[in-house]
Order: C-alpha cells, then structure tokens, then sequence
C-alpha cells in the first residue's frame, strides 16, 4: 500500500518512515538469536538426531502456540490456509531447517551458518519467476555472493563432508522457496496463528522423515543435549522464528534478510570459542566475499521524488 504523504513532503522528496519498535525487536531475534542457534543445534545434536531434534522442537513449539492464540481468540486456519502452511512449512522447516540440522552432523555450525548468507541471493534469483528482475547492483551482488559460496565449498571444511554439503545446498534452496512463496502465492493464517500452523505442519513432516530415516533418541539425553533443545524451542523457534515470519510479512525483503550479515559472524566466533570448531583463513576470506555480496543485493538506490 502506497505511503500518504502531504504535498510539502513531496516537494522536498520520498520521507522514509520511522522503523516500529516491533520490527527493531524482530531484527534483534534474528540477527543474534538465531546467530546463536546454530551451536545449539549442534550440542543438540549429542542425543537428538537431525530430523527427530528439528520435528520435536518445531511440533511443541507450534502446538503451544496455537493454543495460546485459540485460548486468546482466534480463528483456527481454514482448509486452504492449512494446504499453504503445510507446503510453506515443509519447504522452510522440513527441508530448511532438516537439512541444517542433518549438515551439522559433520560440518562445524560456523561454516553451515556461513552457508546460509547465500539465501538472499536465492530469494532474488526465484523472485524472477514473479517478474520482479535485480538491478545492476543487484545483479553484481548475486554473481558476487555465488563466487564466495564456490570459494566456500573448497574449504576444507566442506570438501571433507561431500554428503554435509549436499544437505546445506538442498537446505538453502527449500528455505528460499518456501520464504518466496509464503510471500506471493501461499499467504498464512493472519498473525501468529499462520505461524504455528506453519510450524505444526512443518514438524509433522520432520518426524515422519525422522521415522523413514529410523532414528531414535539416545536415552537417557545428555543434560547439554536437553539445555540446548529447550532453548531451539523457546528462542529458535517461539522467538526468532516468529519474528522472521513477522518480518517476512511486515518488512521489505531486503531487511527480513539482513540477518545473513550478522548470523555467520556470531556462530562462527561462538563455534570457534566455545565448540572449539576449526575455520581456516581461506573459508574466512569466503565468508567476506559471501557477505560482501549480500550487501550489494540489499544495497537501494533512492529512489527519484
């Protein structure tokens, strides 16, 4: 919807209106929390398998949620708003966060986050299904970004995990579809309650992969396993992964996205400090030339009065 402005602010050209104390909250959540998710996944990961750890937290996380909601008021989804969120959430969580989860089984969380910095640039890329084309700019910031993620895949974090790598690449492509398309074409629930069946849907798909894959839970769970889990569930999935939805909806794509500049830096100091993960200088250059084309794709030229 066009902003109203008065004819003096015409005159003098486009006014940028103050961002809401809501989306400076969203931002925060999915700058650092999310940041820090990732090393949680890892240390998850001593007694939760991959697709049991992400189906678990996402089901109890949205169940909660939906009864919260439905205990406030609102409506429950209709059978078309449950069609969206389960292809939204099967896309987002079930290939999304599944395969991050299944990376991290031999990855370090610094170069799997690393990775994910080339979402925005998916984003533009499948954008141009809908007609919407990158600017020059833009244009140089994906050719940029896609050279820093094939300096990446060298590293020899990479190189030594051939099936890791396979897992993060289907990973950031379901991500990017499903954020793509929970914006043009597979609208959710209104609010929060979209959220939860998004996560609802999503963890359901998990678990039945997790039950293909015959995983199971090591009993009794390490006490850090258990720490971590809670903290995926309520700041990883609760927080961080509501605000992103809020920001999805709320915010230009560009800034839903700009968490791909702080992400990689915070877990990868948190692997490298407190998991004692190994980054060599040349998967650092890789992060620089990554992130350095995420920002060309963000970067906007003013637009003319």
């Amino acid at each position: 919807m066009p902003t109203l402005v008065s004819p003096a602010q015409a005159a003098t050209g486009p006014v940028r209106p103050a961002l809401p104390p809501l989306l400076w909250l969203c931002l925060a959540a999915t700058w650092v929390v999310w940041g820090s998710t990732y090393l949680a996944i890892k240390y998850a990961l001593i007694s939760f398998p991959p697709f049991l750890q992400m189906g678990s937290r996402f089901l109890f996380a949205g169940l909660v949620l939906a009864a919260w909601m439905r205990w406030r008021g609102a409506a429950w989804p209709s059978m078309v708003q449950w069609r969206n969120a389960l292809v939204v959430g099967a896309l987002m969580l079930g290939g999304g966060m599944g395969g991050t989860a299944h990376a991290e089984v031999t990855i370090g969380s610094g170069l799997v986050v690393a990775f994910i910095a080339v979402v925005p640039l998916l984003i533009a890329l499948l954008n141009l299904i809908w007609g919407i084309k990158p600017t020059r700019m833009e244009a140089a910031g994906i050719a940029l970004g896609l050279i820093g993620v094939l300096m990446l895949t060298q590293g020899s974090g990479f190189q030594s995990s051939p099936a890791g790598l396979a897992a993060i690449s289907i990973a950031c492509i379901c991500w990017s579809m499903g954020s793509v398309l929970s914006q043009r074409s597979l609208p959710l629930a209104p609010g929060a309650m979209g959220f939860a069946s998004e996560m609802i849907c999503g963890g359901v798909v998990l678990l039945v992969l997790a039950a293909v894959s015959r995983e199971s839970l090591v009993w009794p769970p390490a006490p850090e396993a258990v720490w971590a889990w809670l903290y995926l569930v309520v700041f990883g999935s609760l927080i961080a992964f509501n605000a992103y939805m809020v920001l999805l909806a709320k915010a230009p794509a560009a800034l839903a996205a700009s968490y791909t500049f702080v992400n990689p830096v915070i877990a990868m100091l948190l692997g490298v400090w407190i998991a004692n993960e190994t980054v060599t200088r040349f998967e650092w250059y890789a992060v620089v030339v990554v992130l350095a084309g995420v920002l060309l794709l963000l970067f906007k030229r003013p637009k003319k009065s």
